[in-house]
C-alpha cells in the first residue's frame, strides 16, 4: 500500500502479540518483545514506524541491550543478557513487521536480518567484575620486566600503554562510549571539562547529538585532578589505544569476540552500577549511559546546581576505590612526570 502513513512499531507489536496469543509460544514471544518495548521507551523512541527500523537501528537496539543486565521483577540483577536472547527480540521484531506488511499496516517488509542461531550461540556477553577490571589497570602500570630490561626500555612499556591507561580511567568514570572517550578534551574551545562544578559535556561544541546521545555527566573526584593537570588538548592522547587494547585481551585472556571490544568498560560499569543503584534509582544510570536525555536545556550549570546524577556519581566513585585496593595507583598514581603527547585525536 504504497503512499500509506508510516505504520507505528508499537501497533505492529501489539497486532502481532494478538495474532499468536493461541501460540505456545506466546509468553517467549511476549518477552521477546518486552525487550523491545522497553528500549522504545528508554531511549524516547516511541513514535517509531516501522519503516525506520533498519541494520543501523537495530545495531543500536543491541547496543542497548547488551549494556542492560537481566532484573528480576524485585529489582535484582540476575546476570548478563546473552547474545542469542537479544537476536530472540530481533527475530521476534522481524515477525511483527512482516506480519504488519502481510496485513497491509505498512508496505515494508522487515529491512533487517536476524543472525542465526549458530552466529551468537558461542558468543557470550561478557562482563568484567572489579577483579578483572583492577588487572586490566595493573596491566598498563605493571607491565612484566623481563630480565635484563633497561630502565629505558622499561620507560617505553609503561609510555606506551600509558594512553591504554587513560581510556580506562575516563571509561570507567564516565561509562561512556569508545568514541567519546576519545573525544573527551581539556580545551576551553571545545566547551566540555567544567572544573569548577565537576562536570563533563561528553558531545563538545559543535558536533550534533546522534542516536547515540552523549550527556552531560558528573566526573569522580578520583579523575577530576588528572583532567585538571593534563594538558590543553584530548586527555587520552592521539595515539591508538587498540594495539594495546587487543594485547590486554591476549594477556588476561579476555574473550576475542564481537561483545567483548572497547565497549565492554562500559557494559562492565553498567553491570555493577545497576545492581548498587537498584531499579528506584537505575534511571540515574540510564542517563548517565545516554539511553535518556535529563533535559534539552544547554545550561550546564543549571542542571549541576539541582545535584545532577549524585547516585550514579556515588557509586562510580565506590566503584572506582574497590579497583584502586586491587590496582593501586589506577586513579590516585602521581600525575606528574607522564610520558604522553597530548593535542592530536586518537584514531
Amino acid at each position: 500500500m504504497v503512499g500509506a502513513p508510516p505504520h507505528p512499531l508499537v501497533d505492529a507489536m501489539s497486532n502481532y502479540l494478538i495474532s499468536v496469543r493461541k501460540k505456545p509460544s506466546l509468553t517467549s514471544i511476549k518477552a521477546r518483545l518486552a525487550h523491545v518495548s522497553n528500549y522504545l521507551i528508554e531511549t524516547e523512541r516511541l513514535d517509531t514506524t516501522c519503516d525506520q527500523v533498519n541494520e543501523e537501528w537495530i545495531d543500536d537496539f543491541r547496543d542497548w541491550a547488551f549494556e542492560v543486565p537481566v532484573v528480576s521483577t524485585a529489582g535484582k540483577v540476575l546476570g548478563d543478557r546473552s547474545a542469542g536472547t537479544v537476536e530472540g527480540s530481533v527475530r521476534a521484531l522481524s515477525a511483527a513487521i512482516n506480519h504488519a506488511n502481510g496485513r497491509g499496516d505498512t508496505p515494508y517488509a522487515a529491512a533487517f536480518q536476524a543472525k542465526k542461531p549458530d552466529e551468537v550461540s558461542e558468543t557470550p556477553a561478557y562482563r568484567a567484575d572489579i577483579a578483572k577490571l583492577a588487572e586490566m589497570f595493573n596491566y598498563c602500570l605493571r607491565p612484566p620486566r623481563a630480565a635484563g630490561m633497561s630502565d629505558k626500555a622499561y620507560d617505553r612499556q609503561l609510555a606506551y600503554r600509558e594512553a591504554l591507561l587513560r581510556f580506562l580511567r575516563v571509561s570507567v568514570a564516565t561509562w561512556c562510549r569508545p568514541d567519546a572517550a576519545y573525544d573527551v578534551s581539556t580545551d576551553p574551545e571545545r566547551r566540555q571539562w567544567y572544573p569548577d562544578i565537576r562536570a563533563l559535556a561528553l558531545n563538545p561544541r559543535g558536533r550534533p547529538q546522534t542516536k547515540k546521545y552523549r550527556p552531560v555527566v558528573p566526573v569522580a573526584h578520583q579523575l577530576v585532578e588528572h583532567l585538571k593537570a593534563a594538558p590543553v588538548g584530548f586527555y587520552v592522547g592521539p595515539l591508538s589505544i587498540r594495539t594495546a587494547f587487543e594485547g590486554m585481551q591476549d594477556e588476561l585472556r579476555l574473550p576475542r569476540d564481537g561483545e567483548t571490544g572497547q565497549k565492554l568498560i562500559r557494559r562492565s560499569i553498567a553491570k555493577l552500577a545497576r545492581s548498587r543503584l537498584g531499579e528506584a534509582l537505575w534511571v540515574e544510570g540510564q542517563m548517565m549511559l545516554g539511553h535518556r536525555v535529563h533535559s534539552k536545556t544547554s545550561d550546564i550549570y543549571a542542571a549541576f546546581e539541582a545535584g545532577y546524577l549524585t547516585n550514579a556519581l556515588a557509586v562510580t566513585e565506590q566503584i572506582i576505590d574497590e579497583i584502586e585496593v586491587k590496582a593501586p595507583g589506577a586513579f590516585r598514581r602521581s600525575i606528574t612526570g607522564l610520558k604522553i603527547i597530548h593535542g592530536g585525536r586518537n584514531a
